[in-house]
């Protein structure tokens, strides 16, 4: 049966569990469930399972990335099928590969699987971060993305601590672990598709490519930000475990801390950034993580212990939930008909270095892990750089501190 699709105007009319709000509400909890659970077991699981050393994990997370620098097909997939269909069909694809994971304990399998569920997750963001942009209203939107960055924690909290509690107690192993994640997040995804209506924003998207002169800072901080982020991903998380020893409830019960504190936080960093701009919170979100970076090289050069160590992760991961001041101030500047094929494009950029950083990364982390935290510090220095040109109140025109000022009307 052919899907009713409904204006976004008229969907106040819906009872409050099917308005698009709701729905979005659903899509981030739904995410985490499967990608989360993935994310605590991955590096025991490689360890453990298939023996991985830190050239390995360096190519898994370079062939984990290839989908999102082939974000932009997302455009090209527009053309047949509606953009909220498509996300929930990525979420399925998410769940099911993510179920999957443990069949697959080679090298060579590891990587297959790894490819679908990357596919599944990041069609799937591309496309829920742009229906969230086009779905929230301007001045409310840094607010509510708090929120929604607040339900995907307190749902990676719930997937944390149900592996914390019965990790030990009942004898779990990967498969049963991944099989129950992968499984709710497909389910999820499934009854979204059928219990809601297609929503159809004010403004059509454009079905091309997309990419404008007066976003070259957006670009330029999505670049910096891809390369940036894929050192933390990759490399602080298996620090804990090769360098700590950190096993699968301890590896899990560091992500517990990290997403209560995200869940916590969020939304006063929601708050923050619509009342003191996105300059002021990606600038503070940069000058802490550089720090955040030389500390974690510390760890190797003077032997700083496990304590050190959990707070700055903890640290870390709480400065990338400002990460969404990004999206606010795209929002602030696009034109609404952009919104889906920049946000592809900006994917994509997001993804270049994250294609072959982890593979390279991975052989220098082999001679010299500190020199691998100390380029990290560096790409974050210069994402301060960036992020000082944005102006305090962009928009059309106003796109850096360089444009000229607006010009009062006429009267």
């Amino acid at each position: 049966m052919r899907r009713s699709v409904l204006p976004l105007a008229d969907a106040a009319a819906l009872p409050a569990w099917r308005r698009p709000a709701a729905l979005l509400v659903l899509m981030a909890a739904a995410m985490p469930i499967a990608f989360a659970t993935w994310s605590a077991l991955l590096n025991n699981f490689v360890v453990e399972v298939a023996g991985f050393d830190g050239s390995d994990i360096g190519w898994l997370h370079t062939v984990r990335e290839i989908p999102g620098f082939l974000a932009v097909g997302v455009i090209a997939l527009l053309m047949l099928v509606r953009e909220q269909v498509l996300g929930l069909v990525a979420l399925v694809l998410l769940g099911v590969a993510t179920a999957l994971t443990a069949q697959f304990p080679g090298l060579g399998g590891i990587l297959a699987i790894t490819l679908l569920s990357s596919i599944g997750f990041h069609y799937f963001e591309t496309v829920n971060q742009s229906l969230q942009l086009q779905w929230l209203p301007v001045d409310s939107a840094p607010r509510m993305l708090g929120w929604l960055t607040a339900v995907g924690s307190a749902a990676a909290f719930v997937s944390y601590g149900a592996v914390v509690a019965s990790w030990t107690a009942l004898s779990l192993d990967f498969n049963t672990v991944y099989m129950v994640s992968g499984g709710i997040t497909a389910a999820l995804a499934l009854a979204a598709l059928l219990l809601y209506p297609n929503f159809a924003a004010p403004a059509p998207q454009s079905h091309r490519m997309v990419l404008r002169r007066r976003y070259w800072l957006y670009y330029a901080l999505q670049f910096v930000a891809g390369a940036r982020r894929q050192i933390f991903v990759v490399f602080a998380a298996f620090m804990m475990v090769e360098k700590f020893g950190f096993e699968v409830h301890e590896v899990t019960m560091l992500f517990l801390a990290n997403f209560v504190a995200s869940a916590v936080a969020a939304p006063l960093m929601g708050r923050a950034v619509g009342r003191f701009g996105e300059r002021a919170a990606l600038s503070a979100e940069y000058v802490g993580l550089s720090l955040v970076f030389l500390a974690y090289g510390g760890l190797y050069l003077f032997g700083w212990g496990v304590t050190l160590a959990i707070a700055l992760y903890v640290i870390d991961h709480l400065l990338f939930s400002l990460a969404f001041a990004l999206r606010t101030y795209f929002q602030k500047i696009a034109d609404p008909a952009d919104i889906a094929p920049t946000n592809a494009v900006a994917f994509t950029i997001n993804h270049i270095a994250a294609v072959f950083l982890p593979a390279l990364l991975g052989y220098l982390w082999l001679t010299s892990p500190p020199a691998v935290f100390g380029l990290a510090a560096g790409l974050a220095v210069v994402s301060l750089g960036l992020a000082l040109m944005i102006p305090r109140h962009p928009g059309p025109g106003r796109e850096t501190v360089f444009a000229a000022p607006a010009r009062p009307l006429q009267t």
